[in-house]
């Protein structure tokens, strides 16, 4: 933490998670506890994150928040109740302590600036990373230590599962205080070493219905939810977690594909009916299944959250035909050279059976670009003073 006269600053970044077994459904909106338990990827933040510093001062006269370099709402509820909850937390730890080591007043008021490397609002699950990265800088900042992810679950969901890497469970819980509601490491990031995942943007753009909104709707009008959170997602959750500790690309893939289109048909139970798909996410689905079905088996699979980006996962001796298919099957306008970024990517050439099997109509400029990315841990502590968000005053940095 880095100590100004008065100022204590602290900057983490945080990851975003792709679920793989779906969280759609609160069975308590203020809590935020979900009707069914989910299990998630936590993505490498060498290629998407969300950065976070928080400062609190003696000298500032009101909580401020920046989101992306513009001046947001810090009376967000949501903002606030994690607020409440890190400094509750921190003032139980210094009520348990017999030395008081933390000079830092719990009545100074904060200011936090935040930024994502990626679309905001856009099926990239950055309400989750911006939470998770929130709650880890504030816990920092006010020396707090221990199980945070429920307290970022008050954010949102699927930020509980951003506080840790690898491959995590949200349990749903039972306890009606949500308690129990918490995440949980399945298995660490260095645990499937093969595995890579693919994040093809065809949008930036915000969502029509957002999460909340649409899965209020979904819990009140759609009788399939209630019977996947019931009877569903308990035997899937089971089966997902074998097949992450055995490995099993074949399995996984395809119960990855199976609970992402049943996710999207409870949408399309709900009333009125939510679109989260668009054409072209049809169209990335159909490839999958040709690739698929040319090679015999699962070699590479899809999920959609909330949007209309496809997240593929495949093995790292897959990436490289599989992403020259999405390049012939969605040629890229004018960005030839930025179409594939992240990990590198070697070049394949394709034979003339599987072009003729796999890319039937190709639609040129649909698909913006690919993000070549893998597993990663959870949220890090940034400690160069120079990638602090807020300058010495607490304001952000002006960036050129």
């Amino acid at each position: 933490m880095a100590e100004e006269p008065g100022l204590a600053v602290v900057t983490c970044t945080a990851p975003v998670n792709i679920a793989v077994i779906k969280y759609w459904g609160k069975r308590d909106n203020d809590l935020i506890l979900p009707i069914n338990s989910s299990l998630s990827v936590t993505l490498h933040q060498d290629q998407l994150k969300t950065t976070t510093t928080a400062a609190a001062s003696r000298d500032f006269t009101e909580d401020r928040l920046w989101l992306n370099g513009e001046e947001a709402d810090v009376g967000h509820p949501r903002l606030q109740a994690c607020l409440r909850e890190v400094r509750r937390l921190a003032r139980k730890r210094r009520g348990d302590s017999t030395e008081d080591t933390a000079p830092l007043s719990l009545s100074y008021k904060i200011h936090i600036a935040t930024e994502n490397n990626f679309p905001t609002a856009a099926g990239l699950a950055s309400s989750a990373a911006g939470y998770a990265c929130l709650v880890s800088a504030l816990a920092r900042l006010y020396g707090v230590e221990g199980e945070l992810s429920e307290v970022a679950r008050r954010g949102s969901g699927s930020a509980c599962r951003s506080m840790l890497g690898g491959f995590v469970q949200w349990q749903r819980g039972e306890r009606p205080d949500g308690r129990d509601s918490l995440a949980h490491q399945v298995a660490p990031e260095t645990h499937w070493l093969e595995l890579r995942v693919l994040v093809l943007v065809v949008s930036g753009e915000k969502k029509q219905v957002g999460s909340t909104a649409g899965m209020q709707t979904s819990v009140e009008t759609s009788p399939l939810l209630k019977h996947r959170a019931e009877a569903v997602v308990p035997e899937r959750l089971a089966l997902m977690i074998r097949h992450i500790r055995e490995r099993d690309f074949e399995g996984f893939g395809r119960l990855t594909m199976q609970d992402s289109n049943q996710f999207h048909a409870t949408c399309l139970d709900t009333f009125p009916p939510i679109f989260y798909l668009n054409d072209l996410s049809r169209h990335i689905i159909a490839l999958v299944h040709r690739f698929n079905a040319h090679h015999g088996c699962t070699k590479v699979a899809y999920t959609f959250d909330a949007g209309p980006n496809a997240v593929i996962f495949t093995l790292a001796d897959t990436v490289a035909e599989f992403v020259e298919v999405v390049r012939r099957s969605f040629p890229p306008a004018a960005n030839g050279d930025q179409f594939v970024r992240g990990l590198p990517v070697g070049s394949a050439s394709l034979p003339e059976e599987l072009l003729a099997a796999v890319v039937t109509e190709p639609v040129p400029g649909a698909i913006r670009y690919i993000l070549h990315t893998k597993p990663g841990p959870g949220p890090q502590l940034v400690d160069d003073p120079s990638q602090h968000l807020l300058g010495a005053d607490g304001m952000p940095h002006r960036r050129t």
